[in-house]
């Protein structure tokens, strides 16, 4: 006969290797404070429902508390053979109090029980991460409101294109963040909803009251169909769809930063705590956490393919598939929560480097677009006035100089419409400042821009 908790048509155990590849406690045990919560939850319904007696149901919760408290000071002993944080901790809990602990699965399944923890769990966590994103966006409003006349070559194709505001470049990555806050806040509605009380796919004969155990945990529905209640994990899924979304911003920020800091660019600096040496080259301040998140990135892709991947082919209701959801999801939560920490500090303690960014936005041909914009300022159309500029740039590549260089000769011999104040319309500064469109890098824009994101951050 097994020893399961369920074994009672089964007439002998599996082999102790069988168990430790079925058993999912190696990891759900980091769900153990939700699965309490839900218990306590449960229970309290239970009893007010009259299911249960209320000396059995108050014993049962103080069982219950008894397991939370020592939850909490990591004392408790998982075992393989208990297979999944739910059986464990019903196990401790007859322990504790006696054969009165078996009562409290009345009118649930593991089923509902393992996926309201994980609603519960995905619940705090997005909490923690919108904080931690909020955080992230005041290191980046910090670096920004110090570097708004800071000049940097903004660049499409890794080519040198416009010079830009330093604050401007920060900001985009600012409101990358905002997307990312929006998208977890907007997928919390559906996080924060309740299959307890949904059973193993099909409901409970008891005259339990969903409503109340989903009051009791601070939840603001039921789902309406118990079969979806049990196999829904689409929570799941946009959770770390987010996640990815996110990590690829960071990763793409991380990606700048590690140019930033190379010897080619020597624009910013990263602090001590943020960077490694090499083991055989004293000279070396390697960018490894922004090495690290971008590597991370995949980590995080894989757990959402991988839930995905588990889904696609299910029947209605439970699989013993679903039980892969879990490790993704947490992994996710792990690398998602490090690399914004990290990134907070990151950006927070970096030195900008800003006369050698201002230095590179003169010794290059990022002035280009203000000529024929100059141009096309006095009448020229702008495609002739982008050919004229052409040729100047040509004759410039081959005589080795740059457009500054040139004589307002030389600049009339290419075009009568060219005067003398051309020299302040190619001076880098005077580009950026006057770039005052609607979200564009003028320095006016950038300041507005600041503002307006230091109201979302404050309210």
């Amino acid at each position: 006969m097994s020893s399961k908790l369920w074994g009672g048509r089964f007439t002998k155990s599996a082999e102790e290797w069988v168990d430790e590849f079925g058993a999912s406690i190696s990891f759900d045990q980091e769900l153990v404070q939700e699965d309490i919560q839900g218990s306590l939850a449960h229970v309290t319904m239970l009893k007010q429902c009259g299911i249960l007696p209320e000396e059995d149901a108050d014993q049962i919760i103080s069982g219950l508390k008894s397991l939370q408290g020592k939850a909490e000071k990591g004392e408790l002993t998982f075992k393989v053979e208990m297979e999944d944080i739910h059986l464990n901790l019903e196990s401790m809990l007859i322990n504790e109090i006696g054969p009165v602990g078996g009562k409290l699965h009345t009118g649930r399944s593991r089923n509902d029980q393992v996926a309201t923890d994980l609603h519960l769990y995905m619940r705090n966590q997005t909490n923690v991460i919108l904080q931690l994103i909020h955080d992230l966006q005041e290191a980046i409003l910090g670096q920004a409101k110090k570097n708004v006349e800071t000049l940097i070559p903004g660049y499409t194709h890794l080519q040198r294109a416009q010079p830009i505001s330093f604050a401007h470049h920060l900001m985009a990555y600012f409101w990358m963040l905002e997307r990312d806050k929006e998208r977890f806040s907007e997928s919390y509605k559906r996080i924060n909803i309740s299959p307890l009380g949904a059973g193993a796919l099909a409901g409970t004969t008891f005259p339990i009251d969903r409503a109340l155990s989903a009051e009791l945990l601070g939840f603001e529905g039921i789902y309406e169909n118990s079969l979806d209640a049990v196999s829904d994990r689409d929570f799941a899924i946009e959770f770390m769809s987010n996640s990815a979304t996110m990590m690829m911003h960071l990763s793409r920020f991380s990606e700048e930063i590690i140019l930033w800091s190379s010897q080619e660019f020597q624009f910013v600096e990263l602090d001590d705590a943020f960077s490694t040496g090499s083991s055989i080259m004293p000279q070396k301040k390697n960018p490894d956490m922004a090495e690290l998140i971008r590597g991370k990135t995949g980590r995080v892709y894989g757990n959402l393919t991988g839930l995905l991947t588990v889904l696609k082919g299910l029947p209605l209701a439970y699989n013993k598939d679903m039980q892969e959801d879990k490790e993704g999801v947490f992994d996710t939560v792990k690398t998602i929560v490090g690399s914004l920490k990290i990134f907070a500090g990151m950006i927070s303690t970096m030195k900008v480097k800003k006369d050698i960014m201002e230095k590179a936005t003169r010794n290059d041909f990022s002035n280009a677009t203000e000529l024929a914009d100059y141009l096309a300022a006095k009448g020229m159309p702008f495609r002739k006035a982008h050919e004229v500029v052409g040729k100047l740039v040509l004759h410039c590549v081959q005589n080795g100089c740059y457009l500054v260089d040139l004589s307002i000769e030389q600049f009339q011999e290419a075009s009568e419409l060219f005067d003398h104040d051309i020299f302040d319309a190619l001076d880098p500064y005077e580009a950026v400042k006057r770039r005052n469109s609607a979200g564009g890098t003028g320095f006016a824009q950038v300041q507005l821009a600041i503002e307006k994101a230091e109201k979302l951050v404050n309210k």
